[in-house]
């Protein structure tokens, strides 16, 4: 078995141990690999996602294009983390996002519709969901009330604070977008928390 295949059915285990060889033996047989180059998609907008994306070595944000036609990050995804817009394929709608390679990527390919059934035949597989959308959902809430409630320098110093393995991995532009900071904004508040 692949190594990337290997550590995500390990990190099955570590989050939920209550999985058994059993259902990581169903499991196993749907999923593949997929290799990208950096600036490579994984997933288009206005598609449909068949299969959630976990990310076994590299970096990808996903992102949409606003009216003016910025590109807008709404989320860094690294090692260890899923590449999905779950709203999308919990309904079967088309993604608004795109999810880029931010640096070559191996990813390990989870067909949805296995997942469902893995789900259907192995309860420790749904409490494993269950966590991964736990998680999923605290990121998402402590950003938007990161977007909400914080200033913008709070925001840039809690993201360094909380993402040191990112912060030098990403683009300040795509770094602004995601924190809701203009380019030159993010540039002065950088600038003066370097000051001695």
């Amino acid at each position: 078995m692949e190594e990337a295949i290997s550590h995500y059915l390990e990190s099955i285990k570590t989050l939920c141990p209550d999985v058994d060889d059993d259902a990581l033996l169903f499991l196993a047989p749907a999923l593949t690999i997929t290799r990208l180059n950096a600036r490579h998609f994984y997933s288009h907008a206005n598609a449909r996602q068949t299969h959630i994306g976990f990310v076994f070595s590299g970096l990808l944000r996903a992102y949409y294009i606003d009216q003016s036609g910025k590109e807008i990050t709404v989320n860094f995804i690294g090692e260890n983390q899923f590449a999905t817009h779950y709203t999308a394929q919990i309904s079967n709608q088309p993604s608004r996002y795109y999810f880029q390679c931010i640096e070559p990527c191996v990813m390990v390919n989870i067909p949805y519709a296995h997942v469902q059934a893995a789900y259907e035949a192995y309860p420790s597989l749904e409490r494993y969901g269950r966590l991964v959308v736990e998680e999923i959902l605290k990121m998402q809430q402590r950003r938007i009330e990161a977007l909400l409630f914080d200033s913008a320098e709070k925001r840039y110093t809690n993201f360094v604070a909380d993402h040191n393995d990112l912060f030098n991995r990403v683009s300040l532009s795509s770094l602004a977008t995601f924190l809701g900071i203009e380019r030159p904004s993010l540039s002065r508040i950088r600038k003066k928390l370097t000051r001695p």
